[in-house]
Order: structure tokens, then C-alpha cells, then sequence
């Protein structure tokens, strides 16, 4: 099924066909449908033929956009449509024999025959902006770096080489890109350059903890963390959360009972909740970590996106707080950069004599190519184009999805899913694997207490805004229906 998100029809077009509802005692997804498979079966609609745009025909029904995003998922099931990327939706070849019988609904039940293509949500990825000219100064930047780029510099170890760029340059570039966070970041000495944010929660937990220490997190936190702190023998405990993020006094109580170490938070754009921290509970939560003399490793990756999240816990108690902003979630993921803003210029040795210890350094082309976008402008139209591209899928979410069953921000890209009664996470995450989607369940994130009804859906992981759309129509499609209806067997 194509949208009017995804590519619009032709005046011409778009009075091709409206589907006669009276007399049809069903759900008004369902007449549309079979008005459709009646129509091709009466001749009245050809093979090739270009429907409506979704929203086109809503208000020529008087109906909500679900519905009709429901009709034509519905009619593409049955095999009636076919969708072309950029071109809209059109009558398949497969059903428009003139003397052909009315159309028959298949059954819901999922076969065994596996999709043909996976669209993998399980990673949360920033949505691929649709900018062509955008691409090519990505490209004019990564030649630039390269040829400023001293060869030495790939023939030594990293920060050993005689190359253009020194260590002092990469921090400065990473402290002008911070300082959009924290402006009165004026050392560039506290900054630590680390390939990629799990290096650099590595690097911190093994200079802040020793196996069997306890670090304190959200109740539902980042897998990679947890995976990290298994690693390395440390124990998780999960502090409470509601709506607004990390409860204070719930964290108060978990450093009483267990005077942990750490405590790693991503207080804006929570994952998986997309929950952002009130400026109140940040100030309280910094005045805890100051009180107990508790290091606060603050998870700042999606801090860039919105343009309204209150100020970093860094900017609050910059004494007790490592900053980590990476690139990969506002800017690429291939380009494994990541930031950390230590307390003081002690902090920042002890942590590059530990990324050292586990990684050795940063390869040299990672970082140029990052220092070239930063100083460029490249990284912050890269950020421009990514959060113009999930407000985008964000409307299309609120369009598609029923009302009050995700959390997000406006200018995030990913959702926090909760289920309707009828149905578990379990259940509905093997219904969506049976339509070529994966998800993530709440387990992967849990730290404390029991695992809600509710999946984490990632609006970039499609290519595409017409693929996203899809997606988004299966969520609503299994949202209206039971476990039964959908043909789910556990």
C-alpha cells in the first residue's frame, strides 16, 4: 500500500474510484475493502488502475485516515493492490479478470512461508533522510577530510602520528559540538574522543566500578549497558520510573540500601520509554549523586533532537557528571564518534589511561571525518534533515496509530508501544515476526520489577517513508484486532 506520505496521484487520478458503502453490514475497513474486490471483479476498476491517496479518500468518506489505511491494508492482503514506491497504490494484475468471481477474504492466520524482507526494529537507528544534496556534501566532507589527513597518521598508533589533526583538534571539535548542550563548556581538555558510545561506557565502568560493585539505573535502561555491566561482573539495580522518567525517591531509597558506584541515566528521549526528565527531577537527582559523592554517567545521545529538552544533569553538577553525546543517533551511525565531557581535566586522563587499557585509542579517519562535519556544518544539516525526517514518520504514527497507545516526542524516532488488554508482548511481537517486522519486547530493557505490556517500535529502522507507513499499518491493523482474530498461536 502506498500513502499520500509516500508520493501523490495526479488530479486526474485521484477521482478514479470511490467505493459504494451502502448496504454493507461490516466494519467500514471491511466494505472498503470489498467494495474494492467487487468493483475489480465488475470490470469497473482495470488492472494498473491508480487509486485515491489514502487521506483523499478519508474526507471524501467523512471517515478517519485509520480506516481507510486499514481498507487498503486489508485489500493489499487479499492480494487486490499492488504499491510502488514514490508512485502510489494501483489495481494488481492478479485479480482484475473481467468474469472473474468476487475476491474472497484469505484467512488471517499467518502461513508458514517466511517475508521475503525483515524490516529489523530490534536497533534504534536514526531515520535516513530523503536529500539527495545532502549526500553529496556528505561525500565533498569525506573527501576533504581525507585529503587533509596525514598518512603518518594511519601508520601510527592513534594520537602518536604527525598528522593535520591533532588530539587538541578532535576535543575542540567535540566541545563545539557539546557546547549545544553545554555552552559554558570551555575546557577542551575535559573532553574524551572514544570510538563509539559502548567504547566509552566501557572505558567509564572500568575506571568507576570493580566486579561485584552495584550501579544504579532506570528501572528499563539501554541493553547495552546492561550487557557491558554483565560483563564485567557488576550487579544492576533498576530505580523506579513513571511517566516523567527516574523517580528521585526512588533513587534517595536505592543509594541508601545499596551505596552504589554509578548510576547511568539517559535523562531526555528515554530508551525505550522516550520519557524526558522534568529540569526539577534533574536538580534533584544531581543534588542526590553530589550528596552521596555518587559519579552520574549521563547518557546524552538523543539530547540534540528535540529543541525544547531542559539543560544536561552536566550542566546542573558538572563535578560529578560524565557527559557522553555520541554522533551516531543525530548524526550517522557508521561514523562510531562519541563525546564524553568529564568532571575536570584529572577525570578525562583517567578515563583515556581506561579507554586505553580496554581499547587503545580512536582510529584516526573516524575521527577527521567527524571534525571535518562539525567544523563544516555537514554534522548539524545531517541533524537538521534527521529531526525534520522523524517528525515527519512521528505524524504519521499519530495518524495511523489509535489514539493514546504510544509514547513519543515530536522529534524522537522511536515509540514506546503499550498493548491493549487482549494481548500480551510475547504475542504481539510474534505476530509482527510472522508480517516481517522485529521488535523489542520490554525484557530486553528491564532492570527492576515486572516487564510491562509494551514494545519499543523504531520509526527509522525502514528505509523509506512508504515502508514506514506500512509498518505503522500493521501496528494499527493488530492493535483493533485480538490475538484469535489475528491468527496468533503461541
Amino acid at each position: 500500500m502506498q500513502s499520500e506520505y509516500a508520493g501523490q496521484a495526479d488530479p486526474a487520478d485521484t477521482a478514479i474510484w470511490q467505493p459504494d458503502l451502502t448496504n454493507r453490514a461490516k466494519p467500514v475497513y471491511l466494505a472498503i475493502a470489498d467494495a474494492l474486490a467487487d468493483d475489480i471483479a465488475a470490470g469497473r476498476l482495470a488492472a494498473g488502475q491508480r487509486l485515491p491517496p489514502q487521506r483523499l479518500l478519508a474526507d471524501r468518506l467523512g471517515v478517519d485516515l485509520t480506516t481507510v489505511s486499514r481498507a487498503y491494508s486489508e485489500a493489499r492482503r487479499r492480494g487486490l493492490l499492488d504499491a510502488r514506491v514514490g508512485q502510489g497504490t494501483f489495481v494488481s494484475a492478479r485479480n482484475t479478470a473481467p468474469n472473474s468471481p468476487p475476491v474472497e477474504a484469505a484467512p488471517t492466520r499467518p502461513t508458514s512461508t517466511a517475508p521475503a524482507a525483515v524490516i529489523d526494529m530490534t536497533m534504534n537507528q536514526p531515520p535516513l533522510p530523503d536529500a539527495p544534496d545532502l549526500l553529496d556534501r556528505v561525500r565533498r566532507g569525506l573527501a576533504q577530510a581525507m585529503l587533509r589527513l596525514d598518512p603518518q597518521a594511519l601508520l601510527r598508533y592513534p594520537e602518536t602520528g604527525a598528522g593535520f589533526r591533532s588530539a587538541e583538534e578532535d576535543r575542540a571539535a567535540g566541545a563545539g559540538w557539546l557546547a549545544k548542550r553545554l555552552p559554558n563548556l570551555d575546557d577542551p581538555g575535559r573532553i574524551v574522543v572514544c570510538p563509539g558510545t559502548q567504547s566509552a561506557l566501557l572505558a567509564l565502568l572500568c575506571m568507576l566500578t570493580r566486579p561485584g560493585d552495584i550501579v544504579c539505573t532506570e528501572a528499563l535502561t539501554y541493553p547495552g549497558f546492561k550487557a557491558i555491566a554483565r560483563q564485567l561482573g557488576l550487579r544492576v539495580v533498576g530505580v523506579a520510573m513513571d511517566g516523567d522518567g527516574l523517580d528521585p525517591d526512588a533513587l534517595r531509597a536505592a543509594v541508601a540500601a545499596h551505596a552504589p558506584k554509578a548510576l547511568y541515566c539517559t535523562p531526555t528521549l528515554h530508551n525505550p520509554t522516550t520519557a524526558t526528565l522534568p529540569a526539577e527531577r534533574r536538580a534533584a537527582i544531581a543534588a542526590i549523586a553530589r550528596d552521596h559523592n555518587i559519579p552520574i554517567i549521563e547518557d546524552d545521545i538523543y539530547g540534540v533532537l528535540p529543541q525544547d529538552a531542559p539543560p544536561p544533569i552536566a550542566a546542573l553538577a558538572p563535578d560529578v557528571t560524565f557527559h557522553v553525546v555520541g554522533l551516531a543517533k543525530c548524526v550517522a551511525p557508521g561514523l562510531r564518534i562519541t563525546y564524553v565531557a568529564a568532571p575536570d581535566s584529572r577525570q578525562a586522563m583517567r578515563l583515556a589511561a581506561a579507554q586505553r587499557a580496554t581499547i587503545l585509542g580512536t582510529p584516526p579517519v573516524p575521527a577527521a571525518i567527524a571534525t571535518q562535519w562539525i567544523t563544516d556544518g555537514t554534522a548539524d544539516a545531517l541533524l537538521t534533515a534527521i529531526r525534520a525526517e522523524a517528525s515527519a514518520r512521528q505524524g504519521m504514527a499519530r495518524d495511523l496509530l489509535p489514539p493514546a497507545t504510544a509514547t513519543a516526542h515530536a522529534q524522537g524516532f522511536h515509540l514506546w508501544l503499550s498493548l491493549p488488554p487482549a494481548w500480551t508482548r510475547g504475542e504481539f511481537a510474534a505476530y509482527l515476526r510472522s508480517h516481517g517486522i522485529a521488535a523489542a519486547v520490554s525484557d530486553t530493557f528491564l532492570t527492576a520489577g515486572t516487564a510491562p505490556e509494551a514494545l519499543r517500535i523504531c520509526l527509522g529502522a525502514p528505509i523509506g517513508r512508504a515502508d514506514c507507513c506500512r509498518m505503522l499499518e500493521t501496528l494499527a491493523d493488530a492493535l483493533d484486532q485480538s490475538p484469535a482474530l489475528a491468527g496468533i498461536v503461541i
